[in-house]
């Protein structure tokens, strides 16, 4: 690729383009480009939807039974290669071509393309920031939860297209890039999975592989202690340096330790309200249950606790072992006490009754040692994806006028 002037003035060019590629940019109208198609009336056809990262989807492929409305004569009809959108989140980037003919809720957009065009160009010029900031500025409504974009809308937006070919090149080059970051993120799932089952497998009596290991039964009030957080607000925060962590903020890492919050009090903060290396925080409440049954983690030293927090502290259990337990091995416990409440809350009093089996610390030093190593692993692989992912972005912007 070579990097080319974008605009002399008159001229469109982008920022980047393939070699043998040196024609402006054509500008014109989406309306130019598409017409919207407006037939109804084929109730037979497969039901698609809109998804904000994955495009046009067969909805038997997200949710496995159709739950939409029996009567489907309004619905629209949808063509291979057409371009639909949700009318109500083409800002968001809700929108993709068509893999399949099908039919869509009468709240989408559905586009025919009027001349020869690349529809994975077209894919991701509708995707680019640019243009999807240009679907915002051109929505109707009031605010964001009303904002309309209607054909009449989309079709007098401007937009800079070069040659089919170029189209075509583009298109190829970002169906590769696809690709790989699709495979990326499923290695990051499957070791992310693999690491849950591991956990579970390790810490069970039953399971574990490790020889000549000593468990232990007891209850977590009989591990450590509960302590209270401090009885601070954001009112009280200023950025300063310090880590701070408040009820319902809980920052988690790919291996339960939160991340360092920059942030401090202004008012002197006792001692006591310092967190230790190994303190477990488990939320109080949450919105569900497995909201709450999942996101304990462990502490980094010398971040402020406050709020109502359930702050555990001992010594008999590693602090990431315990919130190994409490996340991945007795969550459905904790997620039975949270529930049926009025309220989805759980007090230290009730996590202190939860029974927990664990390994002697030779075990649990080995156990830590070996997700240590999976934690390296998931983190370098994310750290590939999010490179791919800005590669694409980065690309996005130069290519795209």
């Amino acid at each position: 690729m070579a990097n080319v002037s974008s605009s002399n003035g008159i001229e469109k060019r982008p920022k980047l383009r393939f070699p043998g590629f040196d024609e402006p940019y054509n500008q014109c109208r989406i309306g130019d480009i598409y017409a919207e198609r407006s037939r109804r009336g084929a109730s037979d056809m497969e039901l698609l939807s809109v998804t904000m990262n994955d495009g046009v989807m067969p909805r038997s492929e997200i949710e496995g039974k159709d739950n939409s409305s029996g009567d489907k004569s309004n619905y629209k009809v949808v063509l291979a290669g057409d371009m639909v959108y949700n009318s109500m989140r083409m800002w968001q980037g809700a929108n993709g071509i068509s893999p399949c003919d099908g039919i869509v809720s009468p709240a989408y957009t559905v586009l025919m393309p009027k001349i020869p065009i690349s529809n994975g160009y077209f894919a991701a010029l509708f995707k680019s920031p640019n243009l999807i900031n240009e679907f915002r500025k051109n929505s109707q409504g009031m605010t964001s939860d009303t904002w309309n974009l209607k054909y009449p809308q989309i079709e007098t937006i401007k937009v800079c297209i070069p040659a089919l070919p170029e189209q075509e090149r583009i298109a190829d080059m970002f169906a590769i890039l696809e690709k790989r970051i699709t495979k990326q993120a499923q290695l990051v799932d499957s070791l992310k999975k693999y690491k849950r089952g591991a956990v579970r497998y390790l810490l069970s009596a039953k399971s574990c592989p490790l020889k000549n290991t000593s468990w232990t039964t007891a209850k977590m009030g009989e591990l450590g202690s509960f302590v209270k957080g401090a009885p601070l607000s954001k009112a009280d925060i200023y950025e300063d340096g310090t880590p701070f962590i408040l009820y319902g903020e809980l920052y988690t890492t790919y291996n339960e330790v939160v991340t360092s919050v920059k942030r401090r009090t202004q008012a002197q903060v006792d001692e006591t309200f310092l967190s230790r290396v190994g303190d477990v925080v488990i939320p109080t409440s949450g919105e569900t249950p497995e909201e709450i049954s999942t996101a304990s983690c462990v502490m980094l030293p010398d971040v402020i606790l406050a709020g109502d927090l359930n702050i555990f502290r001992g010594d008999k259990v590693d602090g990431r072992i315990m919130s190994y337990l409490l996340n991945h091995v007795v969550n459905a416990k904790i997620a039975r006490i949270a529930q049926g409440k009025s309220v989805v809350h759980i007090q230290a009093s009730e996590l202190c009754k939860l029974t927990l089996t664990y390994p002697d610390k030779y075990t649990q030093n080995t156990i830590i040692g070996f997700l240590s190593l999976l934690d390296d692993k998931i983190m370098n692989e994310e750290n590939a994806l999010a490179f791919l992912s800005v590669l694409k972005e980065g690309l996005m912007q130069q290519l795209f006028i």
